[in-house]
């Protein structure tokens, strides 16, 4: 062949061979890709896909493969092979984390962002990224571009959401492309579509499929790979079948919100179920569901032993959730301090929001999903004002009464 890159690569042919390693390839093809020579490809073992070099006598010994490897898997023969670094958890060794939950329409890159600067979680999580299950492109372009490992010095957790081992596994690589470190899977969203494919909470319905799933992923990330999940799709012990597998196939930690799937957001988190998960496994199990007040943290780590807390909806209507477990601020606020904070936290919102969405209508409507989150009965008579203003003069008009 006389093409370009063959061209550019004969200076390299007295370099060692490419050498790969078939058990700790993906069988992602990026090296199939970068092969000006066409030598490389991929083979199938059993059930695993992985690369070879289809004739080393006609390879230039060029290195592309080997720089485009991700995970490690291609060197050069007779030198050792590349280790992989350790995997780190997404928070402070030894530590308690406080986690911001994933919030899908609330907890995007500005909310982060606020809560980073303000209250520094120990770790936040993207929205959840849809997987495609058809599209080549499995994670849209908007969605990549929130990818990184951390954000402000924070760990960032990528999460997904879809359906199919494949399709999984190649957003997975997608998204350790990107730049992602540690990746999260959604087996917890309630409102999973169930046309195409079973997703979110969905997946528990069909807990064989896990079997697939769950290795396939944690072969294809190099970095954590977590689970967000339910107790069960209609059992609340569900989980507790499905510690081995998460156990044998290399989890990092789970989260659990200790309710159904068919409970959606109703009842009440039964954190008795995180404290037989917490028995059972080696896991780190971080606690998740009911947890709007410092107290019913501090109750939730003590009666479970849970390795940390996820904050959602507690977290969203006070930001200071996170200084209050940590003892910075005060645990039981009185009324003219949160009302002083109100103000100044939705002030902070829609600044950024202006900066981020379009229009006033859309403005005035992500700053009402955070309105949504919060029960004050001491403050209703301003919550009440501040949902019913139909535009954001009106809103700041209210703010300004508060003081």
């Amino acid at each position: 062949m006389t093409n370009k890159v063959t061209t550019e690569c004969e200076g390299f042919s007295s370099l060692p061979l490419p050498a790969i390693d078939v058990n700790r390839c993906k069988g992602c093809g990026r090296c199939v890709a970068a092969c000006g020579e066409r030598l490389v490809s991929l083979a199938t073992s059993g059930t695993r896909k992985h690369a070879v070099l289809a004739s080393s006598g006609a390879c230039v010994s060029c290195g592309n493969c080997i720089r485009e490897c991700l995970f490690g898997a291609i060197g050069r023969q007779g030198e050792a092979a590349p280790q992989e670094p350790p995997r780190s958890l997404p928070w402070p060794q030894g530590e308690m984390p406080l986690m911001l939950a994933p919030m899908q329409g609330l907890t995007n890159r500005a909310i982060r962002s606020l809560f980073v600067q303000w209250v520094r979680p120990d770790t936040v999580f993207t929205e959840f990224m849809r997987v495609s299950s058809v599209s080549a492109k499995r994670l849209t372009p908007s969605d990549r571009r929130e990818i990184t490992d951390t954000e402000e010095g924070v760990p960032l957790v990528v999460q997904l959401v879809g359906h199919g081992a494949q399709a999984l596994v190649d957003a997975a690589l997608a998204a350790r492309a990107a730049g992602a470190r540690h990746i999260n899977l959604n087996m917890g969203c309630p409102y999973g579509r169930m046309t195409t494919g079973l997703t979110g909470g969905g997946m528990l319905r069909r807990p064989e499929e896990l079997y697939e799933v769950i290795p396939a992923l944690r072969r294809a990330i190099n970095g954590t790979f977590s689970i967000k999940l339910r107790a069960g799709y209609d059992d609340p012990n569900q989980v507790l079948t499905l510690l081995p597998l998460f156990e044998s196939a290399g989890v990092d930690f789970l989260v659990l919100h200790p309710r159904t799937v068919v409970q959606e957001y109703g009842g009440q988190a039964d954190h008795a179920v995180t404290t037989a998960v917490v028995k059972r496994t080696s896991l780190p199990v971080i606690a998740n569901g009911d947890i709007r007040t410092a107290p019913d943290g501090l109750r939730v780590l003590r009666e479970t032993g849970a390795a940390g807390l996820m904050l959602g909806r507690g977290a969203i209507a006070d930001p200071l959730l996170f200084e209050r477990l940590r003892g910075r601020a005060a645990a039981t606020p009185e009324r003219q301090e949160r009302a002083t904070l109100l103000c100044r936290y939705l002030r902070e919102v829609l600044g950024r929001y202006q900066e981020i969405f379009c229009g006033e209508t859309q403005v005035l409507g992500k700053v009402k999903a955070i309105l949504a989150t919060m029960e004050d009965d001491d403050l209703g008579k301003i919550l009440k004002q501040l949902r019913k203003a139909q535009n954001v003069r009106a809103f700041v008009a209210v703010l300004d009464g508060i003081g």
